[in-house]
């Protein structure tokens, strides 16, 4: 058994796999998620898991290049936008329409759905390397 880090084995798989410019989505509940991509699905119920939560255990193991939300997020849900810049720091937070962040999805290694009911609240994290 795991002692430290990510206990969802889909997740961990997925992040262990990754090589520089892949990408990994963090989603609510209501994106749609093309069928050629892999779904990890962990919605519970309204809310559960969360987003943040989520985002926050992703990127405990992930190294970040940048990252990619919708522009409609900063203006229909800002607090969630605010808490992200926070989160990211210094990293690149790059936008696109919700149109365009849709079809990014199906290049998406991995679709990680949580319970979360806030509107665009969707995220592809761009995988970096650590060398």
């Amino acid at each position: 058994m795991k002692k430290t880090g990510i206990l969802n084995q889909p997740i961990s798989n997925v992040i262990a796999g990754l090589g520089h410019t892949d990408t990994v989505v963090i989603a609510d509940a209501g994106l749609p998620i093309p069928a050629t991509t892999k779904r990890i699905d962990l919605a519970l119920t309204k809310g559960l898991p969360s987003f943040l939560d989520t985002l926050r255990v992703v990127l405990s193991e992930m190294h970040l290049e940048k990252v990619i939300i919708a522009e409609e997020m900063t203006t229909v849900s800002p607090e969630l936008y605010q808490d992200i810049q926070k989160i990211m720091d210094e990293i690149p937070i790059e936008l696109c329409t919700h149109t365009i962040f849709k079809a990014m999805t199906a290049e998406a290694k991995a679709v990680i759905r949580t319970g979360e009911f806030t509107p665009y609240a969707n995220i592809i994290l761009v995988s970096g390397v650590i060398f």
